[in-house]
């Protein structure tokens, strides 16, 4: 299955491998080094595959960083960009970023600015990379504690999505990925939404539909708006509250709080919102709630730092003007961009998750 992403194409499902060893062989990439940005994991699970399966990789040399949220820095990047200098890497080269994504992120970000851009082509190996992280060419690092905060638009030459790299992963790295395809169905489809909820994590056979309509969702988005100046904004459902809680995580030791356990959380709590300025229907709140409460959980999160946690939604890229922008829904399906929240409301919402349940 292929779907079209304006400058690139996204490969997901059976002859994905194929695909990729055509780009590689193609005139474009004659006589170019070949660099694999990877981390330990992905070394160890999913790199042997994907040598494996595409002849053209044999010789390609391997960067290997640190896993890790608090890795997705610029020390990590200055590393990788002495790596390829130090390899005399010209501007024919291209990266090829396996991994999640804080690979792909940061990756992306180190292709774009080595020498003013050079190429690179995604294989995520995560779901939430698979069917978000990956797609879209929004790349970047992490800054003083402030998520995504340096970063560029760029789109990699190809995506290669293969579900089986999903069979290394943790029960609770897939329940974290499957918060953006939650997203997609809350902001998108109503139908899809219906089948998300359906579906058993610990027994899914098959992969590739779920990382397909994902796709579908998230690449009809971007190509209506590339740049994030409207549409776009509606894939940050749940990510302002969200973003501001995993930032106030980072760094803290003892504590770790996956991407997606903080976009629940954040779904949660803007939907509230919703609920109270926009007119979302009470039903369609508890039903958000419940069955994102019944599958990640309560998290204990601590607010008692107000003007602390409002630093952090105050960084957040949507704002505009020093107003704290919201992405809400009008209904499941449906939703509206740029919506100003109150301080108040933000809170208000946030000890709504805290008392549920």
């Amino acid at each position: 299955m292929k779907v079209n992403a304006s400058t690139y194409n996204v490969h997901v499902g059976e002859g994905v491998f194929k695909a990729l060893e055509e780009l590689l062989a193609s005139d474009k990439y004659k006589n170019s080094n070949i660099y694999i940005i990877a981390d330990e994991n992905s070394v160890e699970h999913c790199l042997p595959i994907l040598l494996d399966e595409v002849e053209s990789l044999k010789e390609a040399g391997v960067l290997q960083i640190e896993s890790g949220e608090e890795n997705k820095n610029l020390q990590t990047c200055i590393d990788i960009w002495g790596a390829l200098t130090d390899g005399n890497v010209d501007r024919k080269a291209v990266v090829i970023n396996l991994g999640g994504g804080v690979i792909g992120d940061m990756g992306g970000f180190v292709a774009s600015t080595y020498k003013r851009g050079i190429d690179f082509i995604n294989i995520p190996t995560t779901l939430l990379s698979q069917v978000d992280a990956s797609i879209g060419g929004k790349l970047g690092i992490d800054f003083e504690r402030l998520k995504n905060h340096i970063g560029v638009f760029n789109n990699p030459q190809g995506v290669f999505a293969h579900a089986g790299f999903l069979s290394t992963l943790s029960y609770e790295e897939l329940r974290s990925g499957y918060a953006e395809v939650i997203k997609h169905g809350i902001i998108a489809d109503a139908d899809y939404w219906k089948k998300v909820k359906r579906t058993d994590l610990e027994s899914v056979e098959d992969w590739d539909d779920i990382i397909f309509r994902s796709i579908e969702i998230k690449n009809k988005i971007v190509l209506e708006d590339p740049t994030e100046q409207g549409a776009r904004k509606s894939l940050n459902f749940g990510h302002t509250i969200g973003h501001a809680i995993e930032s106030s995580f980072l760094g803290i030791e003892g504590k770790h709080l996956l991407h997606g356990e903080a976009i629940a959380i954040g779904m949660i709590c803007e939907a509230f919102v919703s609920y109270k300025i926009a007119d979302l229907p009470l039903n369609e709140l508890d039903d958000i709630t419940d069955y994102i409460l019944a599958l990640y959980g309560k998290q204990d999160i601590d607010i008692s730092d107000e003007e602390g946690f409002m630093n952090y939604l105050k960084n957040d890229k949507k704002n505009q003007a020093g107003e704290t922008r919201f992405t809400l829904i009008s209904r499941v399906g449906n939703y509206l961009v740029d919506k100003q929240v109150s301080q108040d409301l933000i809170f208000e919402a946030l000890n709504f998750y805290k008392k549920e349940r």
